[in-house]
């Protein structure tokens, strides 16, 4: 799953950048309102944490502006602790969530969880299929009595495989999706980690639509 993170203050997005790596998402960072309406607009996040207070311009005029083009990424939007006005108008403006600074890592991961959740339309942080079972938590793969430890691509690969069981996913989308905007964006990598996953779950799982993408969950 590919975030970004709108947030002028440095020493906090990078603290909350490594954090949520280490969640297992990618993180793409914007220190500005201009910066982060462009990304926003072209590339296909999966979830969007936004300051209000940006310069350049402000995080309610970015999202005011994401919505007018109809992009429905789901916002989280970060706004002090004092100023519900900007709660309101956030939540008028189009975003999805809020969490008032200073806060805690485990409520804002919190919060981003239960908003890609409903935005996949599943519950919990385990999500299981076919028996086998993957622990957002502890991102740790299992079926039955068996578990497998994942390196941090495998991880974001499953992942976003199990929010989108039985959909054909092209290369080039699991790339956006996956990967970080500053990493080695080389689709032919994702056949590498595919493959990585169906020596650990079997050739089934996977399915090669020739020419179109993957899909997974799809047994015969």
């Amino acid at each position: 799953m590919r975030l970004l993170l709108a947030e002028d203050d440095i020493e906090l997005s990078q603290r909350l950048k490594k954090y949520l790596v280490k969640q297992g998402y990618a993180v793409d960072v914007a220190d500005n309102g201009v910066d982060a309406e462009f990304q926003g607009r072209e590339i296909p996040y999966d979830c969007i944490i936004l300051d209000l207070g940006l310069p350049q311009r402000s995080g309610l005029d970015v999202l005011a502006n994401w919505r007018h083009r109809q992009i429905k990424t789901p916002v989280l939007i970060l706004t002090a602790r004092d100023s519900w006005q900007e709660k309101v108008e956030g939540l008028q403006r189009g975003a999805d969530d809020y969490v008032t600074k200073p806060f805690h890592e485990e409520e804002l991961l919190a919060r981003l969880q239960a908003l890609i959740r409903r935005t996949t339309q599943t519950v919990g942080t385990r999500l299981e299929m076919h028996g086998w079972s993957l622990d957002e938590e502890t991102q740790v793969l299992s079926k039955g009595d068996q578990q497998w430890e994942l390196t941090a691509t495998e991880f974001r690969l499953l992942r976003y495989f199990m929010l989108h069981p039985g959909r054909i996913l092209s290369k080039s989308r699991l790339t956006e999706h996956v990967y970080e905007q500053d990493a080695d964006k080389d689709s032919n990598v994702i056949e590498v980690y595919v493959n990585r996953l169906r020596r650990k779950m079997g050739n089934d799982i996977i399915t090669t639509k020739r020419g179109q993408g993957y899909v997974f969950g799809e047994l015969k």
